[in-house]
Formats: C-alpha cells, structure tokens, sequence
C-alpha cells in the first residue's frame, strides 16, 4: 500500500476534517500545549494486523492542518519488528507506540483507532474464510460491495487477511451478470457484442445461475465463468462439465457462502470464491490505546 499516494492522503486527510481534529476542543481546554505523552496501541482480542502504515501519515496530514507549534513538534512511531501488516497479534500485544505531543495524540486517537480497527476487522475475517478453504486450490477474493471512499483500502485490508482482490472497479475487468444478460438480448447475443469490442487481453466472465445458462455461456465463448448461488453439489457439477471443454476457463463461485460452507464450496474444484462479507459484513477488530505523560 502506497500510503503517501494522492488518493490515501486525501482520505486520510477528510476523516481527520470530519471529526475536526485540529480544532479539538477539550483537549485545547485542559492539556499543556507542551506535555509531551507515549500513546500504546493494543489488540485486545486476537486478530489479523492492517493499517499501520496510516498512522504516520495521520500525523503528518494532522500537522498540515493545524499551524499551532504542538502539531510540528518531532514523532515516532514504533512497533516491534515482529508486528507489520497481515501477521497475526494476540490479545494483549502491543501493535505500535506514538510518541508525540499529548495533544496531537488525543486529537488524532479516534482517527487512527478507527481506521485499525475497521482494516484490521476486515483482514481478521478475510483469514479466517482463508483458513477454512487451507488445502484446496481455491482462492477467497473479495468483491466491489465497499464503503463507498475506502474501496482501495479495505482490498488492502483483504490482502492482509490472505485474500485476493477481484475488480477494483468497473473498468477494470469484464463480468456480464444477470442484468446486462437481461438488457442485452440474451446471454449469446451479449458475449457476441463483448468477445467482438473488447480490448486486446480482456477476459471475459459470463455469471450463470443454472446447467442451461452454463451450457449458452460455453457454446458461445466464455473464458471465464462466474457460478451464481448455486449450492456445492450444483457448482460440482458444473465445473465438471466445464472441465469437458477441453480449454481453461477459470470458475468462481458466489452468493449464500459463508464460513460454514466455503469449505464445502472450495471442495467442487472452483478456482475463486468470491465473498461480499469480507468488506460489506465485517466487525471491527477490538483495539485499544493508552496514552501516559513522559
């Protein structure tokens, strides 16, 4: 993750506007401007570590912001070599230590908790869809179903978690679903249009919800097949008969999985699994920090 990237900085910057951190107004109130503090971030449940590399850039953003001297003043942060982004951390263990003005750290705190939380809630459950599916050929990937703003980090945040991304956006890949079949004429009429216009190196994905639609999307080209909430045995047998085409095309299957049937599902043989859950269902991670005077 490039966290000093224009679209980072800008997002980094807004969720420090919106809580109108630089115009704290307790803190300004009851805290030495020149009290110098330690902050402690600690997991406080077992779970899989995303974000760290935010928290330098909060600083430094936060300190664009407010022109007072308290916000300029030299930093750190330090964690142990062992704690970086997509290992595991217990309960109890410390992910980094702030050191800054006191200030800056509670202005900054609910900023910074909220974004580890949320990124490290995401690559926690994105784990544990990746541990049920351990030993099968199958890869979890995460869909566009995104707080709208914080797409590229939440797919980070997949990453950690041992995902992998789908599309990033709708420019980025072809997937005719159930509304463009509907709207086009029909699965052979719109895989024609797609297979003709495309750009050189597209694969194209057709969704198919049942053996019928399966059987129009391999008779007129697909290269890839998405396969719409249809249960284990259905996806098995349908890779089957997409085995029999004699060529790769990759399977992914989708809709009604959760951690109780990935398993299932990744045992038909399907090469994806995509889960809206992993960005759209997931509880934020239990972190805390505790900031003392120095």
């Amino acid at each position: 993750m490039d966290w000093k990237s224009h679209r980072i900085d800008a997002l980094l910057e807004q969720a420090l506007q919106e809580d109108k951190a630089a115009g704290d107004a307790t803190t300004n109130l009851v805290i030495d401007p020149n009290l110098r503090a330690a902050g402690s971030i600690l997991a406080r449940e077992e779970l899989i570590v995303a974000g760290l590399g935010a928290i330098p850039r909060f600083l430094e953003i936060f300190a664009r912001l407010d022109p007072r001297p308290q916000a300029h003043t030299r930093f750190a942060v330090v964690s142990h070599p062992e704690i970086f982004d997509g290992v595991r951390v217990h309960a109890g263990q410390v992910l980094a230590v702030i050191r800054h003005n006191a200030r800056v750290l509670l202005s900054c705190e609910r900023v910074i908790l909220n974004l580890l939380q949320h990124l490290s809630g995401i690559a926690t459950l994105t784990r544990q869809y990746a541990d049920a599916i351990q030993g099968t050929h199958a890869r979890v990937l995460d869909t566009r179903k995104t707080v709208p703003g914080l797409r590229a980090l939440e797919k980070y945040a997949v990453l950690c978690g041992g995902g992998t991304n789908h599309r990033i956006d709708l420019a980025s890949g072809i997937l005719i679903k159930n509304n463009h079949i509907a709207l086009g004429g029909g699965i052979p009429a719109v895989l024609k249009h797609a297979l003709t216009a495309r750009k050189p190196g597209q694969r194209i994905q057709v969704e198919v919800r049942n053996a019928r639609e399966l059987e129009e999307a391999l008779a007129a080209g697909a290269e890839a097949i998405l396969l719409d909430n249809m249960t284990p045995h259905e996806a098995k047998q349908a890779v089957e008969r997409i085995k029999q085409e004699g060529r790769w095309i990759p399977t992914e299957s989708s809709g009604g999985i959760v951690l109780e049937n990935i398993r299932a599902y990744a045992e038909t043989g399907v090469d994806f699994i995509s889960v809206g859950a992993l960005t759209h269902s997931a509880r934020a991670a239990d972190i805390s920090m505790t900031i003392v005077a120095e």
